[in-house]
């Protein structure tokens, strides 16, 4: 069990990238960053609506059309939105996304490990003039 989710069973596992593979989608490393707690998790036609509250200090490496990883699933950004409390986003999942991961087992108040984008942090770093406590 991951540690700060109430859940268990299901995990998302994939292949890692070998050296010289050609790369399809996102770069996601398997660092979790943080941890998000799902807010709406609805069907929109055949597909469903995922909305997470992020911690407010990810909320910078969020942005629309952006990656995010929940719970290891590398996903495209469709919206944010901060707010007092963090930063709402939401992703769209395929039913084929749903059929294969573990996200289907969601729901409203879910917390799920968050991924920020790989290249978001490293432009933070390179803006920040190499200013870093981590």
């Amino acid at each position: 069990k991951p540690a700060g989710l109430d859940r268990t069973g299901e995990v998302n596992l994939e292949k890692a990238l070998a050296f010289g593979d050609a790369l399809g989608g996102h770069l996601v490393s398997g660092h979790v960053d943080g941890i998000g707690t799902v807010r709406e998790f609805t069907p929109v036609a055949e597909s469903r609506k995922l909305v997470v509250e992020a911690p407010a200090e990810l909320g910078k490496f969020l942005a629309y059309k952006g990656s995010v990883a929940v719970d290891g699933v590398s996903l495209t950004v469709n919206k944010v939105n901060d707010v007092g409390t963090g930063c709402l986003f939401s992703v769209n999942l395929i039913p084929h996304t749903v059929d294969v991961t573990a996200l289907k087992n969601l729901s409203v108040g879910s917390k799920v490990n968050l991924e920020i984008d790989l290249i978001a942090r490293y432009v933070e770093r390179m803006l920040s003039d190499g200013r870093q406590n981590a």
